[in-house]
């Protein structure tokens, strides 16, 4: 069995998608992962601020539970979350 490694140097330019509603959420660059004392992947915080122009808005962030994401793909990241779960 092969095993596909994959770097996070690699990963930061990868966009992440929900597939619930197709929201992007930027790349995993502008947003963050939780990993535990194991080295396991835990969750992904996302940034969920839509402007580009932050000066006058505040930062506003979710976790997403890594069990919501599907697949990583060659580009993107795939999650699968309810729109309640978000918002």
């Amino acid at each position: 069995m092969e095993i596909n490694n994959k770097y996070y140097s690699e990963m930061e330019k990868f966009e992440i998608i929900n597939i619930n509603d197709g929201d992007k959420y930027d790349y995993l660059g502008n947003n963050d992962i939780i990993v535990d004392e194991q080295g396991n992947l835990k969750a992904l915080i996302l940034n969920c601020n839509r402007s580009k122009f932050s000066l006058f808005s505040k930062d506003e962030f979710k976790e997403i539970e890594w069990d919501c994401v599907k697949k990583i793909g060659y580009r993107t990241i795939i999650i699968d979350v309810e729109y309640e779960e978000l918002k």
